[in-house]
């Protein structure tokens, strides 16, 4: 079995949670901030924060078109929160001059769920984590409004869509880093590990 070498986007957000939890579920992480970095990954987490300042730093750092490209090669992608609209086709309520990655036919809504003072845990059932649900926190989280066919929806949390999968891209509203509960990382780092590039451990 290889050990996939799954990268975190290093500009902004929980980092460090996410590095702990994909060597916990048995990959290389690695912080990924630029160009060069990102070729020598076979997976990517793109992490919460601010979603406005992650897309400008991309650009600053000369990520966002290479982003795009390895996600249109068929890189493995997760994001969580922030990350979610990062991958995100469309997003509803996007700030001046916002861009995202892409990668997923949805749409989603910024800060759906309400501001900092509202956030709030709560157990989520996904599809395809096996055992009790997962500990979803959710931090001005947004939701899925709508996706396309090629999207399947992993979970719900209160009538809206909280986790989605298309094809090697994966996404999430709540932060399953923050919990000590690493299952969703393994499912991630096994899509990366079924996807390896070229050279890798």
């Amino acid at each position: 079995m290889t050990t996939p070498v799954v990268g975190v986007l290093a500009l902004q957000g929980d980092v460090r949670e996410h590095l702990i939890a994909l060597a916990s579920a048995d990959a290389v992480a690695r912080p990924v901030r630029r160009p060069e970095e990102l070729a020598e990954v076979d997976g990517l987490v793109i992490p919460g924060g601010e979603s406005t300042t992650i897309s400008k730093l991309a650009a600053l750092f000369g990520l966002l078109e290479p982003l795009r490209a390895r996600v249109r090669d068929g890189m493995p992608v997760y994001g969580t929160c922030a990350g979610m609209i990062m991958l995100a086709d469309k997003i509803l309520d996007p700030r001046s001059g916002q861009e995202t990655v892409g990668g997923i036919d949805m749409i989603v809504r910024r800060n759906a769920f309400g501001r900092q003072n509202e956030s709030f845990e709560a157990a989520v059932d996904i599809k395809g984590i096996e055992g009790d649900p997962v500990e979803g926190v959710f931090i001005r989280a947004p939701w899925v409004e709508s996706v396309g066919a090629q999207v399947e929806v992993l979970a719900e949390h209160a009538g809206h869509i909280v986790a989605v999968r298309q094809g090697n891209a994966l996404a999430t509203s709540f932060h399953p880093e923050l919990t000590g509960d690493h299952r969703v990382h393994a499912l991630f780092v096994e899509m990366a590990r079924g996807n390896p590039r070229a050279g890798s451990l």
